[in-house]
């Protein structure tokens, strides 16, 4: 998408929106008009000074592309009584050189194709060009190189601005004519014009490179909300479905079991209750995806942290699951954390004692976290068999040092020093 189409759009919806003011109506094209006459004024008022200062005999208005050698008279009309058709003369070519600037916004190209010839032809025929002709050729030099090349004439830009001037002062240096005033300008010119044009070409390719980046930006953002959808569909008709079945199942199983052990029932309904934790997450996740790629907000519930109840509640149902002493071990006065490090803690710690049910069964664990030296130590240990077995290279790891990683800190894994094994993260300390 241009520039100019999103600025469009958004005044559009500026417009649109009943919260927006009432703007008193301007007249963005009167101040440029106001300039364009100014200019056009001077350029008038300088060249009839110029038909002034023009000798009554010989060539008027200096016009040696006639072929009359200087000193003899011109043709009819251009002696003494010939001074007004100087002074139109003038006029004329300063109106020509200035006037049809006016329609650089809106035809750069049209403007220069009728500013350009009407220069040299002031250069080259008649030896003159006022300095508001002169500014007015590089502005539109200028303009058209921001303007771009059209896609049906590329070349127009370099034919219009770039090469007239250079030839026209290397013909006029082969003519020995590089000593007046019409030479010198023309030389000034032959630098200046094209290199107004390539810095309108600059800026074009600027605005393009912005464009282009804002483009590829939206439509990255498109994609990752696509992809977002995408995922929320995914777990909800795959994970969700299983999760629940597995609640179902459970609860089935503990209430039609006959015969069923009171530690059984008890199990039953733990992995119910988890089932459920575990919907009850997923939809919150849902909701946030669903939320990211532009559908209904779901509900919004704080995120876990190193809130004691939310701790106390993690490790009685780590100890209820495994049915083995699991200990929450606390040192240093706790203090309050960014709320990215202390989700990042919780989930390290769930996901510890996780994999801590999965392979050491039985096994005691312990929950360490140490608030001490700007720092929070993160550590989740057992005493089971350890070793080649336990869960060094899972995913499980993996998605605990990202998190570690993610905000800052570091994550470490593998045989305690005293057997069992250990996860321990060393994550920032104090919010700032």
């Amino acid at each position: 998408m241009k520039p100019g189409e999103v600025r469009q759009r958004w005044r559009r919806l500026l417009a649109a929106s009943p919260h927006t003011p009432a703007l008193p109506t301007a007249r963005p094209a009167l101040l440029p008009a106001l300039l364009m006459s100014l200019v056009v004024a001077l350029a008038v008022a300088e060249s009839l000074a110029h038909a002034g200062d023009a000798p009554l005999t010989g060539h008027p208005m200096g016009v040696p592309a006639l072929g009359l050698p200087p000193g003899e008279p011109g043709p009819a009309g251009q002696g003494p009584g010939g001074r007004p058709l100087a002074f139109v003369g003038h006029a004329l070519l300063a109106l020509a050189t200035t006037l049809p600037a006016g329609l650089l916004r809106a035809r750069p190209l049209a403007a220069a194709a009728l500013v350009t010839p009407a220069t040299v032809v002031s250069l080259a025929a008649f030896q003159t060009l006022t300095i508001a002709g002169a500014a007015a050729q590089l502005v539109t030099a200028y303009r058209l190189g921001r303007a771009g090349p059209a896609r049906d004439r590329p070349w127009a830009p370099l034919v219009l601005a770039g090469v007239p001037f250079p030839l026209l002062a290397l013909a006029g240096h082969l003519g020995g004519g590089t000593g007046t005033y019409a030479g010198t300008l023309t030389i000034a010119l032959a630098a200046l014009v094209p290199a107004t044009l390539a810095a309108g070409a600059v800026r074009h390719a600027a605005r393009v490179t912005a464009a282009h980046e804002d483009l590829a930006g939206t439509l990255l953002e498109h994609t990752a909300r696509g992809e977002r959808a995408r995922i929320a569909r995914e777990l909800h008709d795959v994970v969700a479905h299983h999760i629940s079945m597995v609640s179902v199942q459970a609860e089935t199983a503990r209430l039609t079991t006959p015969g069923l052990p009171a530690a059984g029932a008890e199990r039953l309904t733990a992995i119910g209750d988890t089932a459920r934790a575990a919907l009850t997450e997923m939809r919150r996740l849902l909701g946030v995806l669903r939320e990211d790629a532009g559908g209904e907000p779901g509900e919004r519930r704080p995120q876990p942290g190193l809130r004691l109840g939310e701790l106390n509640a993690l490790v009685d149902e780590a100890r209820e699951a495994a049915g083995s002493a699991t200990r929450l071990i606390l040192t240093g006065p706790p203090v309050p954390l960014d709320p990215g490090v202390e989700l990042a803690a919780y989930r390290i710690v769930q996901e510890a004692l996780t994999n801590a049910r999965r392979h050491a069964p039985g096994a005691a664990v312990d929950v360490e976290l140490h608030y001490g030296g700007g720092l929070l130590r993160v550590r989740v240990r057992d005493n089971g068999p350890g070793g080649p077995g336990s869960p060094g290279g899972g995913h499980g790891l993996t998605g605990m040092r990202e998190r570690a990683v993610a905000v800052g800190g570091e994550l470490r894994a593998g045989p305690g020093p005293g057997g069992g094994f250990m996860v321990e993260a060393t994550l920032p300390g104090a919010a700032a």
